[in-house]
């Protein structure tokens, strides 16, 4: 059922992505007024873009009905992984999975645009870079600083409000407004370890086209000038022997570690949250 989930919230993704998109096609553009007389469709639309929105949320409300129809009866549990605290949904219970099949979405948009977050940090050449500014909007034009503090004030808001609700529906055990503060600091914290996902695939995938030719597709070059851009405090220490470049693979087991032992810090903090 896990796999199912993953690939309904694939889906979903999809669907938004698709909303997001849809005003930047050009084809979905105006025409001037000047050709307004002279040119017609070949066919009348027959979606808009705010039925991307209708289907998705359809999609979130039929599979919840599916996990409560038949999750019960085989006994399934709903579960969200949220790095330091896991949480359970029972699928007897249909408010419980409805939410569990909204929130399970709502956590891989936020997964996939807090990977988005690192790659603008970056700055990567055009048009790759477009890829990622799509998605974000004006966020990808907001000043440095600001991106860098958006997933933690996004992330410490957002769950210090559906707390409230996930205690209501007794799926967090009851607890007083300053440890469910102090719980969405911790969690908006564990957050930025997300970037290590992006960061090290743009670092292996710099590795790999170090010493393989895949020839001269933008990607590439896209891969190549950001991967330099977050090697560059790296660049005044001797990594090089010869035609063997080490910096990839110092910054690779800097990236992990780093991650490894904040998430390790982490978990003990959350752990000695007082009620």
């Amino acid at each position: 059922m896990a796999i199912v989930d993953f690939i309904l919230n694939l889906a979903g993704l999809l669907l938004w992505l698709n909303w997001r998109s849809d005003r930047f096609d050009p084809l979905a553009k105006r025409l001037p007024a000047t050709l307004m007389g002279t040119l017609r469709p070949a066919a009348p639309k027959k979606f808009r873009r705010w039925h991307l929105l209708v289907f998705l949320a359809g999609l979130l409300l039929l599979r919840a009905v599916i996990y409560w129809s038949l999750g019960s009866a085989a006994n399934w549990t709903g579960k969200i992984d949220m790095g330091v605290v896991v949480l359970s949904f029972r699928s007897d219970w249909f408010a419980r999975i409805l939410v569990f099949s909204f929130f399970s979405f709502s956590l891989m948009m936020g997964i996939f645009y807090s990977c988005l977050l690192p790659l603008s940090l970056l700055a990567g050449p055009q048009p790759m870079h477009g890829l990622v500014k799509i998605p974000l909007g004006r966020v990808d034009d907001w000043p440095r600083w600001a991106k860098l503090l958006l997933p933690f004030f996004v992330t410490a808001i957002l769950w210090w409000l559906v707390s409230w609700l996930l205690g209501r529906l007794q799926i967090l055990p009851p607890a007083s407004p300053a440890y469910r503060f102090q719980q969405s600091l911790v969690i908006a914290a564990d957050s930025y370890l997300l970037w290590k996902f992006p960061l090290g695939a743009l670092l292996l995938l710099h590795l790999l086209n170090s010493y393989i030719y895949f020839g001269k597709h933008p990607f590439w070059k896209y891969v190549s000038a950001t991967a330099q851009t977050l090697l560059r405090p790296l660049n005044k220490i001797p990594l090089r022997l010869g035609k063997v470049d080490f910096a990839p693979l110092l910054a690779l087991a800097i990236l992990f570690f780093v991650a490894e032992l904040a998430g390790r810090g982490l978990n003990q903090l959350y752990a000695r949250l007082p009620f």
